[in-house]
């Protein structure tokens, strides 16, 4: 990927993320009724032992900055309790509404770019994200009525927000040097820490047939980690977070093919929104970055 910019990358890597989510969400359907807490234990488990392994033949091995250790504290910290906080807004709530709470995530990073990073959101690049958003809004066309259903969206727009910040974080680890291998390395062992006193106490027995869907949930797990944070260490939050919207219409195709899903003519539309914008995005990028190179 040499001869494109990061921008470019980026938008390329977080389209991955977006299929690799999508993909890791397909095997923890098919996964069965298993606890929320043990899908995610092997999530994060498999992806430390993928970036183990790609830490141990590179050179650097597991060298970090020392000063940058509040940072890796603070993505991995707020990455699981994002993570957390889907998981309860998933169970506690319809599946589109968490769904669209969890897709808040971009606008927070966005949010917290701009406090923490000090970078600006251009007028084009919030009309993208927005109408993106609204695209998401009528693929899932969440119902928010009733008192009891209060709690656990607040929970949901929490997990959104943690995962915003965690996203931020990535990429301050990216812009002082940090290697991705090693962000998903610490965070991966940092999530399955807090995660397995949980596991010992709620360990629910697992076919050999579960067992192996839930290590392609991992595999493909570890592919959105490593993607989604390659592009957040390439490019600003404002200028590849509209195209995370894509795994919405991954997952659409997904569903279809494995689970005989059709969508309804609202998230047909949302679809088509959802792509126009994404390329909309990537031919007004282009056009920006050979402004830039003349």
């Amino acid at each position: 990927m040499s001869s494109i910019s990061k921008k470019q990358q980026a938008i390329i890597y977080i389209i991955c993320s977006a299929f690799f989510f999508a993909l890791m969400n397909m095997f923890v359907r098919m996964s069965g009724d298993l606890p929320s807490i043990q899908k995610s234990f092997f999530r994060n488990l498999v992806a430390f032992f993928f970036a183990l392994i790609i830490l141990l033949r590179s050179k650097e091995g597991f060298s970090f900055q020392k000063k940058n250790l509040p940072a890796f504290i603070g993505r991995s910290f707020f990455g699981t309790l994002g993570i957390l906080c889907n998981f309860y807004a998933v169970d506690h709530l319809v599946l589109s509404d968490a769904s669209i709470l969890n897709k808040l995530s971009p606008f927070f990073a966005i949010l917290f770019s701009y406090f923490i990073l000090k970078e600006k959101l251009t007028l084009v690049q919030g009309s993208a994200v927005a109408a993106a958003f609204c695209g998401a809004i009528l693929v899932v066309k969440p119902g928010f009525a009733g008192a009891n259903v209060l709690i656990p969206s607040l929970v949901g727009v929490t997990g959104g927000m943690c995962a915003g910040l965690a996203y931020t974080l990535v990429r301050v680890l990216g812009q002082r040097g940090e290697r991705g291998p090693f962000i998903v390395l610490f965070f991966s062992a940092f999530s399955c820490l807090i995660t397995l006193p949980y596991l010992i106490f709620d360990f629910h027995p697992m076919t050999a047939g579960q067992f192996f869907t839930l290590l392609l949930a991992g595999l493909s797990a570890a592919g959105g980690q490593f993607t989604i944070t390659a592009a957040y260490t390439r490019a600003p939050a404002r200028e590849v977070s509209v195209f995370d919207y894509t795994q919405i219409v991954f997952a659409a195709g997904l569903g279809f093919l494995f689970f005989g899903q059709l969508p309804d003519i609202l998230s047909v539309i949302g679809y088509c929104i959802i792509s126009g914008v994404a390329i909309w995005m990537f031919l007004y990028n282009l056009r920006k970055d050979h402004h830039l190179q003349q």
